[in-house]
């Protein structure tokens, strides 16, 4: 039901813009966020955005990063600026639905330095 893309290979300090798309209405979700899974180490949450548009940061991407709804094109979009190496990973985008998590499949993103 998600969709992620958009991912790719970038410099340091350039721009990314990924983006979720939903097979169905993207407001059916309470909450989408974006996960990174650096090699090696866990999922953790990136950026989240509630059916309200209330947004929520990781303190590694706060002033960097945007993330945004479109209700229109039922999208949710990571736009990532000044991008670090250690931004590094796959990115996922997950969906909250009453008890339930929907995942997208992943996309890479590679800053190289």
């Amino acid at each position: 039901q998600l969709q992620a893309s958009g991912g790719g290979l970038v410099q340091a300090g350039g721009s990314l813009r990924l983006s979720c798309a939903a097979s169905g209405s993207i407001r059916n979700f309470h909450v989408i966020a974006w996960y990174r899974q650096a090699p090696g180490k866990k999922r953790d949450v990136v950026a989240s955005i509630t059916s309200g548009d209330s947004t929520n940061y990781a303190d590694s991407v706060k002033g960097r990063f945007t993330i945004s709804r479109d209700n229109v094109k039922n999208t949710v979009s990571l736009q990532m600026d000044s991008l670090k190496p250690e931004d590094t990973g796959v990115y996922f985008c997950n969906g909250k639905f009453l008890l339930s998590d929907y995942w997208g499949q992943g996309t890479q993103v590679t800053v190289s330095s």
